[in-house]
């Protein structure tokens, strides 16, 4: 079966923001997010996307706050983007928050960490080079088929 409200291919996380109309706003204008759908008057919750990511944001509920709320973040979401180096300048430009400026890694990617308007981390990374996982300390328990 179709579902044309939710991605299936793909793990759709959900963020939480005390201002969810501004967060959508800052996630497209500076991240580059495009909304998808709406919900609720006011809004009480949008699906959005860049490239083949996909996030759902929503209003705190019983059950969820923002960082901006409990004054720490407890995850950090990748979002894989063709052009890392222009993805990088174009949120710096924005003045958002860097945490980790841009970098190759040990294990073959290009990526930079920010934070979002709420506190929400973020790593915006694209394949630098295929490296082995052996080759920077990890071990391999299930191979890839």
């Amino acid at each position: 079966m179709r579902n044309r409200s939710v991605p299936v291919d793909a793990v759709l996380p959900h963020l939480t923001y005390t201002n969810l109309a501004e967060a959508i706003t800052w996630l497209s204008r500076v991240f580059g997010f495009e909304e998808y759908l709406r919900y609720g008057d006011p809004v009480a919750g949008a699906e959005m996307r860049l490239g083949q990511a996909w996030i759902m944001v929503s209003d705190p509920g019983p059950w969820s706050r923002s960082p901006a709320e409990t004054g720490y973040c407890t995850q950090m979401l990748t979002i894989f983007v063709d052009d890392v180096d222009g993805h990088y300048e174009r949120v710096k430009a924005a003045g958002a928050k860097i945490v980790e400026d841009l970098l190759e890694t040990g294990y073959g990617e290009r990526q930079y960490g920010v934070e979002d308007v709420e506190g929400h981390r973020w790593l915006f990374s694209c394949h630098a080079r295929d490296v082995d996982p052996g080759e920077w300390g990890a071990t391999v328990t299930r191979p890839l088929k």
